[in-house]
């Protein structure tokens, strides 16, 4: 979402204000998205139940004799 409003700041937009550069702020928008992009992926991927991390279970056969 942040990505977003700071490309349409950024790029889109051609407005001149005072005080204030919209430029800037999009793209300290499009930094603050991305960080919170990259930083969210590496959260989830270190608590997803699927991964590369089947070195931590330990695997159990259970085999019923009659």
């Amino acid at each position: 979402m942040l990505l977003a409003v700071g490309a349409i700041l950024t790029f889109a937009l051609d407005v001149t204000t005072e005080g204030i550069n919209l430029d800037t702020v999009g793209v300290i928008l499009m930094i603050a998205g991305g960080l919170g992009l990259v930083i969210s992926l590496l959260f989830w991927s270190s608590v997803a139940p699927f991964g590369s991390r089947t070195g931590d279970r330990t695997v159990v056969r259970e085999e019923r004799y009659f």
